[in-house]
């Protein structure tokens, strides 16, 4: 077993945990990360560690808001489906948030498993993340100053409509169509064009990650040809965990930083990055 490879597991699991969550795009950084730092693996499990790894990183999620997130318990119940017996322990509000989730990833899931090979063929390469980094970063900035003085509609997950929630599954759609856009980005820009707070529309836009990751990982899981070597496995294994551990204090400095910033500055930072990518592979490589 190679320790270099593991030392470039860690980088990546680093890379995903940072990205994953702030809009900056996680599947674009790993692309252009993989420019100057190759895993010694196949193409294939490349391909698949770049997206399993996320793994680690919704388990952060689950593990910050598991009270937001578990439909069951008499504890801080405040909507019982009923007042005695077992419905005394199914917190409604929660299973509503929870189809609501499911109704935003709709658009998504019917799409991008139609296209998945197409995407990953045509569209997973440093001039589109380029591209992509540098769009979303110009609407960022855009969608901030119009957003500027202007009162939310929504400021409490719960009053999200499942209109909402559907408006805000198609624009992450974008984003499963574009590497580089970034899920969490196209997700808020989306949210925050109908009048969803930043809280809520990061806070709906974690949640939305889990049954999205699960599923992406799953599907590459089922397509991954053969079985891992020990290396494979550990590869995958650090990659996950470090990803978590990351994400575990991203995800906090987020919704902290949100209370007081609006995005803009990660819109600069996607702008200044995408236009580095686009001048190194025009002139230098």
């Amino acid at each position: 077993m190679s320790f270099y490879e593991i030392i470039k597991a860690i980088i990546l699991g680093i890379v995903e945990g940072i990205t994953e969550w702030l809009p900056i795009s996680s599947t674009g950084h790993l692309i252009l990360v993989d420019e100057f730092l190759k895993l010694n693996e196949t193409d294939d499990f490349k391909e698949m560690f770049d997206v399993v790894i996320q793994l680690g990183a919704i388990l952060a999620v689950v593990v910050i808001f598991f009270k937001k997130l578990w439909p069951f318990g008499k504890k801080d119940n405040n909507a019982p489906l009923s007042k005695d017996g077992f419905g005394a322990m199914i917190k409604t509000d929660i299973f509503v948030m929870w189809f609501k989730v499911l109704v935003a990833c709709i658009p998504a899931a019917v799409i991008g498993l139609a296209l998945d090979d197409w995407i990953d063929e045509h569209l997973y390469n440093p001039w589109v993340v380029a591209i992509a980094l540098i769009t979303f970063g110009i609407a960022f900035i855009i969608v901030e100053n119009w957003n500027k003085g202007r009162t939310s509609r929504v400021s409490d997950i719960a009053r999200l409509t499942y209109k909402d929630a559907f408006i805000i599954g198609m624009f992450q759609l974008l984003a499963a169509i574009f590497p580089g856009t970034s899920r969490s980005g196209a997700t808020i820009v989306g949210a925050l064009l109908i009048g969803i707070s930043r809280a809520v529309a990061a806070e709906f836009t974690f949640f939305l990650a889990i049954p999205v990751m699960f599923g992406a990982s799953l599907l590459k899981l089922i397509k991954y040809d053969g079985g891992f070597t020990a290396q494979q496995t550990a590869i995958l294994a650090v990659g996950m965990i470090v990803a978590f551990a990351v994400s575990i204090f991203v995800i906090k400095f987020l919704m902290d930083y949100i209370k007081k910033h609006d995005f803009k500055v990660f819109g600069w930072y996607r702008i200044i990055l995408g236009a580095l990518v686009l001048a190194y592979f025009a002139f230098v490589k």
